[in-house]
């Protein structure tokens, strides 16, 4: 139950290590669908429909409906609309740049994390963290190449600002899980999401084929395995723990790029990135020595 909230490191790391995974095919499968000409509106649609017979029916199949109570109505709704933005953000970078390019931007989340600690949290950051945040924007620039790039800069910015919600909703879902069941949020996030586009949906939508129905259905259903499998992670563990997981994802969406699209990051995705994921380690590192400074009795 959510009031016996502990933290268990390992099932933390290994619950967002696998959710990652389902992200990346999702990603993959959105870039497919986009290319089929299928909308963007409709595909946020289908993500998230599919996501709540599958809750339902499992919470039926265990007999704990109850883990949808909630104390905090106020909170999903939020996390809805974050969720919602970064959904819009996160999707259209999958859509307009190379998948290893919007998933090394995505990496900038813990540094859009620091940033928010400053500005919401008032937190000192000392030269580690902000050595950290120079090193990853340093990333940031050689990747995007303003003006000279290999992909296009408003591409670059919208895959920033999917970065940037990631942060956010990272550090609401933590304090969610504090009371919340994983599976709560998932579903609540969902159903928020299906009553937000369904308006949009008889604009948007045209008839598919069988394989562009099989495309959204794989959609939903790695959307879903990924989004539940993530928030457990910050469920059992910390942001700044688990987080480091997050950069299997660059494996496989090279792997999907090149197998798919028959494309490789060039040279300076190869050179940014290690800055980007140096950078987001060091916080990690940091965030967890400084946690258990905290912790240690006076």
């Amino acid at each position: 139950m959510a009031s016996g909230h502990r933290d268990h490191p390992m099932m933390g790391l290994l619950a967002r290590l696998l959710g990652i995974a389902g992200f990346a095919t999702m990603a993959a499968l959105i870039k497919m669908a986009s290319e089929r000409g299928i909308h963007l509106g409709e595909i946020i649609f289908w993500r998230q429909f599919i996501s709540v017979p599958i809750l339902l029916g499992w919470l039926l199949a265990i007999g704990r409906l109850d883990a949808l109570k909630t104390k905090k109505p106020k909170m999903h709704a939020l996390r809805g609309v974050y969720g919602i933005i970064g959904m819009v953000l996160n999707f259209g970078a999958v859509i307009l740049l190379p998948l290893a390019e919007a998933t090394t931007f995505n990496f900038t989340g813990p540094i859009w994390a620091v940033i928010l600690s400053i500005i919401v949290l008032k937190e000192k950051v000392g030269v580690w963290r902000w050595s950290a945040v120079a090193s990853g924007f340093i990333g940031i620039l050689i990747i995007a190449q303003p003006g000279d790039g290999h992909i296009p800069l408003f591409g670059a910015l919208v895959a920033i600002g999917a970065a940037f919600m990631i942060a956010l909703i990272s550090i609401q879902i933590r304090d969610l899980s504090k009371t919340e069941e994983p599976v709560s949020i998932v579903f609540y996030f969902a159903a928020m999401s299906v009553v937000v586009s369904l308006p949009v949906l008889p604009f948007v939508m045209k008839s598919h084929d069988m394989t562009e129905w099989l495309i959204l259905l794989g959609i939903g259903l790695s959307g879903t395995w990924g989004q539940f499998l993530i928030t457990a992670a910050l469920r059992y563990g910390n942001v700044a723990s688990v987080i480091v997981m997050d950069y299997s994802s660059l494996i496989w969406a090279t792997l999907f790029g090149w197998l798919i699209w028959n494309e490789l990051p060039p040279t300076s995705t190869w050179l940014g990135a290690p800055l980007i994921i140096a950078a987001g380690i060091v916080i990690a590192w940091r965030e967890h020595y400084l946690r258990k400074k905290r912790l240690q009795p006076e």
